[in-house]
C-alpha cells in the first residue's frame, strides 16, 4: 500500500500545498486500485500530477468541511463535461449522510438529480467496514464540530502476507475514537493543526503536537505522520512537542511525497 500526499495544508490551501487530500494505492488482482482520502480545496489540480482522474476508484470523505470535500465540485465537472464522455463508471463517493445534498448546494444545483448521474454516493455507518478493491475502510467517529466527523482506518493485504494498516485521523481533538481507529496502525496520518504553546486553550476542534503524540503512543502505532498544519503553524514546534509524547518515528507530511506502508 502506498500513500501519496496530494494536499496537507490545514483549513485552507497554503502557499505550498492544497487542502486535505491523500491518495492511497495498491496493486491487486492485476491492476492498481486508487482511492482518495478527502478532496479538499485546491486538491484536484495536484491530484492530476499523479493519476488520470478516470483511474480514481473512489473518494472517501472524513467529514463535510470545505477543506476536505469542496473539490468534488471540480471532479463533477470533469466527469460530466469531458469531451467524448467519461470512460469509466460513476465514481463511488463514501461520506457522511447528506454528502450528496451538501455538494449539490455548494455547486448551486438542485439535489435531484444533483451529482448522482456522475457519482455513486454511499453513507458511512460508524464502525462498519466498506470494501473497495483491496482496501477495507472503517469509519470511526471522532471529535470535531461538524455532523459525522470520522477517522478512517484503511487495511490492505501486504505483499509478504498479513495486513498493513493506515489510519487517517480526519479532523479531531483527543477522543477515544481516535485511539481506537489508530490502534496498531503501521502509519498514523494525524492532524496537528494547533501550535503547542499558542493554541493550548482551544479544545474540541483540532489536535496539537502534544495531543497527536499522546494518541500515537496510546495507540502504539508504527509511525506518526503529522498533517493538516495551516500556514501559520510552525511544523518544527508541533513535531518537537509530538516527540515528547511519542518515541517512535515522526515526520511532517509534505506535498507530493509518497510513503510505502
Amino acid at each position: 500500500m502506498k500513500l501519496t500526499i496530494i494536499g496537507c495544508s490545514g483549513s485552507f490551501p497554503g502557499p505550498h500545498s492544497s487542502a486535505s487530500c491523500y491518495l492511497v494505492s495498491q496493486e491487486y488482482q492485476g491492476r492498481t486500485w486508487r482511492i482518495a482520502l478527502d478532496l479538499g480545496s485546491g486538491a484536484l489540480g495536484p491530484l492530476q500530477r499523479h493519476i488520470a482522474l478516470e483511474d480514481l476508484d473512489a473518494v472517501c470523505l472524513s467529514h463535510l468541511h470545505p477543506d476536505h470535500y469542496m473539490d468534488l465540485t471540480g471532479l463533477h465537472i470533469a466527469v460530466k463535461w469531458r469531451p467524448g464522455g467519461w470512460p469509466a463508471a460513476r465514481i463511488p463517493v463514501h461520506g457522511p449522510a447528506g454528502t450528496d445534498v451538501r455538494i449539490a448546494a455548494a455547486h448551486g444545483i438542485d439535489p435531484i438529480p444533483g451529482m448522482h448521474p456522475e457519482f455513486e454516493f454511499h453513507d458511512w455507518t460508524p464502525e462498519r467496514p466498506t470494501t473497495i478493491g483491496p482496501f477495507t475502510v472503517t469509519p470511526i467517529t471522532v471529535r470535531h464540530p461538524v455532523e459525522e466527523p470520522y477517522a478512517l482506518r484503511i487495511e490492505a493485504p501486504a505483499e509478504q502476507g498479513g495486513t498493513r494498516v493506515l489510519t487517517y485521523s480526519g479532523d479531531t481533538d483527543s477522543c477515544p475514537g481516535l485511539v481506537e481507529a489508530a490502534r496498531g496502525s503501521d502509519v498514523f496520518l494525524c492532524e496537528a493543526a494547533y501550535q503547542d504553546g499558542r493554541d493550548d486553550e482551544i479544545e474540541g476542534i483540532h489536535l496539537n503536537g502534544d495531543r497527536a503524540g499522546a494518541a500515537a503512543a496510546e495507540a502504539d502505532v508504527g509511525r506518526l505522520l503529522l498533517t493538516h498544519l495551516p500556514a501559520w503553524t510552525d511544523a518544527q514546534v508541533v513535531r518537537e512537542h509530538a516527540a515528547r509524547r511519542y518515541s517512535g518515528n515522526i515526520a511532517v507530511a509534505a506535498d507530493g511525497v509518497t510513503y510505502q506502508i
